[in-house]
């Protein structure tokens, strides 16, 4: 499902992932690594990929095209480490990573627990090591409860991957998921239409590619537009609708991740 250049990212719509930075220190420097990337970026260093389905609405968008630095999360090496900009993974950062159930495809999602953090869901409220989370990227977008997805962990009222049952087996204590080392549990934006960590799992650090650097391009067209092949339906479309369709204010919009807070008012 992913192809050398150009693969397809299933179940993308961050504590919010495309604010803009509030320092324009901060914009120059993700703008001269992007504009480096683009420069020198190889397959090794850079990926384009296309957003699928809705799970990451409304940070990201079925249709758009993302380049993704892989660079980013990189092992670093004895002398790397000082010349090229390596991060650490960091709650609320949006990450592309081989789905842990099959790693031919590839999907996206945000990083709401590190390994050691113990993560529960209550009322669709995610609480993070006791505390309640204001998470301004996420969205609700239907009004009925379901009680697993919105309150996790517990029993499943629908079949999960093997890897889910094993984390609900094997890390579940006082009624939280417990995070282990060299792990992640990630959650689409769009938190009641996301296949993520409640249905598969954790996420394996060695399984993530990058992060998503910027989008490229968008296009609006359904989610069987964008399958593992390029569809002629697709082709058309673009064809009658290429200048009217593409969503222009997202062009070259850089994708950031956004940190989660404590939160201290009424519940969301």
């Amino acid at each position: 499902m992913e192809p050398e250049n150009l693969a397809t990212i299933e179940e993308p719509a961050e504590p919010a992932a495309l604010a803009r930075p509030s320092a324009p220190r901060g914009v120059l420097a993700e703008w001269t690594v992007t504009v480096l990337l683009l420069l020198f970026g190889t397959a090794t260093l850079v990926q384009a990929f296309v957003i699928p389905t809705g799970s990451m609405e409304d940070s990201l968008l079925i249709g758009d095209h993302l380049l993704v630095d892989k660079l980013a999360y990189a092992p670093r090496g004895v002398i790397s480490k000082y010349l090229l900009p390596y991060s650490d993974i960091k709650r609320g950062d949006i990450i592309v990573f081989r789905y842990p159930v099959d790693v031919k495809q590839t999907f996206v999602k945000r990083v709401v627990g590190l390994p050691g953090d113990r993560l529960h869901i209550e009322g669709k409220q995610l609480f993070l090591n006791g505390n309640r989370l204001r998470e301004p990227y996420k969205f609700h977008k239907t009004s009925y409860f379901d009680s697993y997805r919105d309150s996790f962990p517990g029993q499943p009222n629908l079949l999960v991957s093997p890897q889910a049952e094993e984390m609900l087996a094997r890390h579940v204590a006082d009624g939280e998921v417990v995070v282990p080392p060299d792990n992640y549990f990630a959650l689409g934006d769009n938190r009641d239409s996301s296949l993520d960590s409640r249905y598969w799992g954790f996420v394996p650090r060695a399984n993530i590619i990058g992060k998503p650097l910027i989008v490229y391009w968008s296009y609006d067209a359904p989610s069987d537009h964008y399958g593992q092949f390029l569809s002629w339906d697709h082709l058309r479309d673009l064809a009658r609708n290429f200048f009217s369709k593409t969503r222009w204010t997202r062009t070259f919009l850089l994708i950031r991740g956004q940190r989660p807070e404590i939160a201290t008012g009424p519940a969301e």
